[in-house]
């Protein structure tokens, strides 16, 4: 018997809707960052392309109300009308209790060469990374930690369990890059405690280094350093009070339900 060969047809842009109704052809192309944009002349190839993640855009209570590119969440004409998303920031310390800080490379098109905490980044506007309550939202952010710890330091998922992931607290804060590009963000604050061997992308890491409370001080007093300004606030206000509870005590510091307001 002889083998039947079925002819399927060509799927494209123009005949996906007719051929598959269920099919959303939203999400793939309204966030995408036009080749001749001007914004991001003169930009890394690679911190381009990243400009087209889709971020979870905000209500002031951190009620997700849409979505829109890290481009369009990260100029600072639509963050001085407003335009708010979610962000996350991990706190890795080691089994002495330093902690893991990295320097954003120089290809970074906000805060590049800065040091900040351990990891910086979005969850996503898709199915796993966002979530509406605030339970479903830190699992959320959990994995998108655990993403991008490894996108940028080469962290191994396996060296940093969903589960290990601390959850503290949010900050609501604003802040300028440049005249161009900034941060408005609900910023979720993740503590994990895990010696992890990392290999920075040097796409988005140039440095890293771990530092004691006394060491991360001393950086402070150094005028050639330059810092994130979330890592500064968060510094500045909370930090070294969780640091010194890291063994004991931490608990009473995780889960707050109150968004900080550091605007």
């Amino acid at each position: 018997m002889g083998s039947t060969t079925t002819q399927t047809q060509t799927i494209t842009a123009e005949n996906i809707i007719r051929l598959f109704p269920d099919v959303d052809t939203h999400l793939a192309t309204s966030h995408r960052v036009p080749a001749s944009d001007n914004d991001l002349q003169g930009y890394d190839e690679e911190q381009i392309r990243l400009m087209e993640e889709v971020c979870i855009v905000l209500d002031e209570n951190d009620v997700p109300i849409g979505s829109a590119s890290k481009k369009v969440c990260h100029l600072m004409t639509n963050i001085n009308d407003g335009l708010l998303h979610r962000a996350f920031s991990v706190f890795l310390f080691d089994s002495k209790n330093r902690l893991l800080l990295q320097q954003r490379a120089s290809e970074k098109i906000t805060f590049p060469d800065m040091w900040t905490n351990t990891c910086c980044s979005h969850p996503l506007g898709v199915p796993g990374e966002t979530g509406d309550e605030l339970e479903a939202a830190v699992q959320g952010v959990r994995r998108a930690a655990q993403r991008k710890l490894d996108q940028e330091l080469g962290i191994n998922a396996k060296e940093v369990p969903l589960d290990q992931f601390r959850f503290l607290t949010r900050i609501h804060y604003k802040a300028p890059s440049d005249g161009k590009w900034g941060e408005h963000e609900i910023d979720y604050i993740l503590f994990i405690k895990a010696d992890v061997d990392h290999t920075p992308n040097p796409n988005e890491v140039k440095d890293t280094r771990y530092v004691s409370e006394a060491e991360l001080k001393r950086m402070f007093t150094d005028d050639s350093l330059k810092f994130t300004p979330w890592f500064k606030l968060i510094c500045e206000s909370m930090l070294f009070e969780w640091w010194e509870h890291l063994d004991q005590g931490l608990d009473r510091y995780t889960g707050e339900t109150q968004i900080r307001r550091m605007l």
